[in-house]
């Protein structure tokens, strides 16, 4: 179990230092509604990552059982176009970064959050989740090593919830102390919001190259 949760470790931590969602649940507890909508964000991010990380498990646990010291094409060529994929999303992710004295674009979603509602909030943070190309790649490389890993189910679902855990830290930590704290959590929340916005692209992409030459390091490792 334990070389299974060193794999998924890199992933959830690209799903974790994604801006976007977490830009979106700052906005949400910086405004008039906080409370409800950003418990509506958490609950619909965390359902997210563990519907799309256990559709992958289940897929990958279906592909026929292979001999552990023979090669594994088929997890092979998953993990290697996965790779690519990240590759891809790195460098589109690059070219969107703004450049020097522009102003960083966001979501025009964003400006409707004052407004938003639970369900609404709740369908945001379950899209960012479990739709979004990048983190839908990542649950999908998370869930092909813990399906290929042939662990038992209480195994399975032990390092499944590692995975959702790590993965929704970043939104589920400033959630939770807000509920707490909230006057104390505001001013440093309002500062990593406009960090993250003038930022938001280039962390991205760096994470995406990392991500990708790790995916396809294993892929190349399972022919």
């Amino acid at each position: 179990m334990l070389p299974v949760i060193g794999d998924i470790l890199p992933l959830a931590l690209g799903v974790a230092i994604s801006p976007i969602p977490i830009i979106a649940a700052i906005l949400m507890l910086l405004s008039p509604k906080a409370r409800v909508t950003s418990v509506g964000f958490l609950l619909g991010w965390v359902i997210g990552i563990t519907a799309a990380v256990t559709a992958f498990t289940l897929l990958s646990s279906a592909l026929p059982a292979e001999d552990p010291d023979a090669s594994r094409p088929i997890r092979g060529a998953i993990q290697l176009l996965l790779g690519v994929i990240l590759f891809v999303l790195a460098f589109g992710q690059w070219r969107k970064r703004p450049k020097a004295g522009e102003e960083p674009q966001l979501p025009k979603w964003m400006k409707a959050i004052d407004t938003i509602s639970f369900p609404a909030a709740f369908g945001l943070g379950f899209l960012l989740s479990a739709l979004n190309p990048k983190n839908f790649v990542m649950s999908a490389g998370a869930g092909t090593d813990i399906g290929g890993a042939e662990l038992t189910v209480g195994s399975t679902v032990v390092v499944i919830a590692i995975y959702v855990i790590l993965a929704a830290s970043t939104v589920l930590v400033p959630v939770l102390g807000y509920l707490i704290a909230a006057d104390a959590f505001r001013a440093p929340l309002d500062s990593l919001r406009g960090w993250l916005a003038a930022q938001n692209t280039v962390i991205m992409a760096v994470l995406l190259v990392v991500l990708g030459t790790s995916a396809i390091g294993k892929g190349i490792g399972s022919f």
